[in-house]
């Protein structure tokens, strides 16, 4: 047998840190949870198992990672101000979360918000999700696309792009569109400002979508960390029935509600319904334009069939 054939296989080589969760969770030592019990359920969305020990794992240490990059950026920054001869004009770090419908992403990027402004080093986070660039119904029906809300084409990719670059450029004010999860649509009378804080946290589905041609920015390349949430999509595809099944009890419920002609559906009826909505919607849109994102985050959450994070993948710098 020849050297070659008897030499160990060569390591696989990948841009990216492969953290397995007990490894990741030692980064918590020693640091104090900011967190109550009670907090956590506020902020826990409807079908996670979010917990104050999920908390102190996996996302206090990532708090604290981000609150690092955010601080050596503005020290690159000053940095970069200096050697120019011009006054330090520091701009808010951005943090793009991604991920599937129902895979724990808004939960996430509002927990990291709490978290992250417990940190010394950035006490005023912002943040915003891109449902408010969605198109207005009235706007998608104009365009024959309502079917397709949710997918790139349904949201005013200028006016995120715009809105990014202006939170980015260090503009005092800016204000992005509001979007009513009850009432399903943009409401024309009401935005959400952003009065330039150390961090903004974009959530969404397709923040990580590359441009569409290469002399176009993607709202992507305005981030300075970006975050993909993921899962097997049959675990997400369980969550996302599940949500439904509590949406029924709840939101679905209230007479305002654009779904209120869900709440009176049984069980079974309930069940197929949302499955058909995953099926032709949701799970198309995953494997078409979310997933393929995946290898464009900084760092990778690998989640379990409890939504617990198992993996940490962290690309190397």
């Amino acid at each position: 047998m020849s050297a070659a054939e008897t030499a160990a296989p060569a390591p696989s080589l990948s841009p990216y840190r492969d953290i397995a969760r007990a490894e990741w969770a030692r980064m918590a030592a020693g640091m104090p949870q900011p967190l109550t019990e009670t907090e956590v359920v506020q902020l826990r969305g409807i079908g996670d198992r979010l917990d104050l020990r999920e908390v102190r794992e996996v996302y206090l240490p990532l708090s604290r990672l981000l609150s690092l990059y955010a601080m050596a950026t503005r020290r690159l920054g000053a940095a970069t101000s200096d050697f120019l001869g011009e006054p330090d004009a520091t701009t808010p770090f951005v943090i793009g979360v991604a991920g599937s419908v129902a895979v724990g992403k808004s939960t996430i990027a509002r927990l990291l918000r709490e978290l992250m402004s417990r940190w010394s080093d950035t006490p005023r986070v912002e943040l915003v999700t891109t449902d408010g660039f969605l198109y207005s119904n009235d706007e998608l029906e104009r365009r024959g696309i309502m079917h397709r809300k949710g997918f790139p084409e349904s949201y005013d990719r200028r006016a995120l792009v715009d809105f990014v670059s202006r939170v980015k450029s260090g503009d005092p004010v800016v204000q992005a569109p509001f979007y009513s999860h009850m009432r399903y649509d943009i409401m024309p009378d009401a935005h959400v400002t952003v009065n330039r804080p150390d961090v903004v946290i974009v959530e969404g589905l397709n923040v990580l979508q590359p441009p569409p041609s290469p002399n176009e920015v993607a709202v992507s390349d305005l981030f300075d960390f970006s975050i993909y949430v993921d899962a097997h999509a049959a675990d997400i595809e369980a969550w996302y029935v599940s949500r439904f099944l509590a949406l029924r009890q709840g939101a679905f419920a209230d007479p305002t509600s654009y779904f209120r002609v869900f709440a009176e559906l049984s069980d079974d009826e309930a069940v197929q319904t949302a499955l058909k909505y995953w099926n032709e919607i949701n799970l198309p849109n995953l494997k078409e334009n979310v997933l393929p994102t995946r290898h464009r985050a900084t760092l990778v959450l690998q989640k379990s069939a409890d939504h617990s994070v198992e993996r940490v993948l962290l690309r190397k710098v």
